[in-house]
């Protein structure tokens, strides 16, 4: 069976050893992945956040009033570290921990979200595994937000290598992979700034499932 990149011991090593805004892809607030988000998910259908992490982004859909809302990470630390931040409100939340390159899903999401676990996926038949959860998980019509590293950013994250994408990359791998599934609909670069002020650049693409 292969295994996401780094493994589990790796990521739950890195959630262990510093605080979640010391790490290099903290945001205070995702502002990028806010706005597609509220762009194509309406309140009452369900959602997915792919390698969460220690992510904000569902502290605020919770707040606006979004949901069901899952999440799912390989890393069973970086799921402590956001069932603590929330306290009660976790109970809002259904926690997933799993490898994504092996998961199946068992229901089906309007929107999947995934900021920065594709472009860990450097092996492509981690990539086809990947692209298969994303099939069988997002419902006829329903819209999956991927970001990576853009062309220009980063070789490495976390020690480990990872691949970059331009958009037409992105879209080109996604059609290769399922072929007449998606389309896209919009994308956009990002420039993130890590904790230190470090810069890294980011793309945000956003595809449609097509309706049979």
């Amino acid at each position: 069976m292969h295994k996401m990149a780094g493994g589990q011991k790796h990521w739950d090593d890195v959630y262990g050893a510093r605080s979640e805004d010391a790490l290099t892809w903290f945001e205070a607030t995702p502002a990028v992945s806010l706005d597609l988000v509220r762009d194509h998910l309406q309140p009452g259908e369900p959602f997915i956040d792919i390698g969460v992490g220690a992510s904000r982004l569902v502290d605020v859909l919770i707040d606006e009033g979004f949901g069901p809302l899952t999440v799912l990470d390989l890393s069973a630390a970086a799921l402590a570290v956001s069932r603590q931040r929330l306290g009660p409100r976790a109970d809002d939340v259904a926690w997933i921990e799993a490898d994504i390159t092996t998961w199946e899903p068992d229901r089906y999401y309007a929107v999947w979200h995934d900021r920065a676990v594709f472009h860990f996926l450097t092996a492509a038949e981690d990539r086809a595994s990947y692209t298969r959860a994303l099939s069988a998980a997002l419902r006829p019509g329903g819209i999956a937000i991927i970001a990576t590293f853009a062309d220009d950013g980063p070789e490495k994250c976390s020690g480990l290598p990872i691949a970059r994408y331009e958009p037409e990359d992105l879209a080109r791998e996604l059609a290769r992979l399922l072929p007449g599934q998606f389309e896209t609909i919009d994308a956009r670069r990002h420039m993130h700034i890590t904790p230190k002020g470090n810069r890294q650049s980011f793309q945000y693409s956003v595809f449609r499932k097509a309706v049979p």
